[in-house]
């Protein structure tokens, strides 16, 4: 499983039109699962996220995760993050998952989330057609794939 983490002073997700889901400090986390993801990923993944000390203390250093700051979270499925390009101009997809896989683990890691973070958490819609906004804040982006826990 592959996630790219934003710390956001705020970000939201719209479909068709209507607002699904809005946060304010915290994170908006984008997750691409794969076909061998399970659920070891997602267990390693959320306390990985919710402990990540981004956020600054009141010295102005880095050492608070999103539970010490009593933030929020908002998680958005994207199997774009799975893309190769090594051939061509056009991305394959062939190493994501598909939906039958897919989806139960989404939704895995949205109540692993929500155990872990200690509240109800943000999120898109599988499969949809989103319109992500965020105001990152920093910018502070972070990339972490549960295949290389380096």
């Amino acid at each position: 499983m592959r996630v790219v983490i934003q710390r956001v002073s705020e970000a939201s997700v719209t479909i068709e039109g209507t607002l699904k889901a809005a946060i304010g400090k915290g994170l908006l986390v984008l997750a691409g699962i794969e076909n061998e993801d399970a659920e070891e990923d997602i267990e390693w993944l959320s306390k990985k996220i919710t402990q990540l000390r981004v956020f600054d203390d009141e010295n102005k250093v880095p050492n608070l995760s999103v539970l010490d700051i009593k933030g929020e979270l908002l998680l958005i499925s994207q199997f774009t993050l799975h893309a190769m390009v090594k051939k061509g101009n056009r991305p394959s997809y062939i190493h994501a998952a598909r939906p039958e896989i897919a989806i139960p683990l989404y939704e895995k890691f949205i109540s692993v989330l929500e155990r872990d973070l200690g509240k109800s958490i943000g999120t898109g819609t599988f499969g949809a057609d989103m319109q992500v906004q965020l105001i990152n804040d920093g910018p502070l982006t972070i990339w972490i794939d549960s295949k290389n826990k380096e």
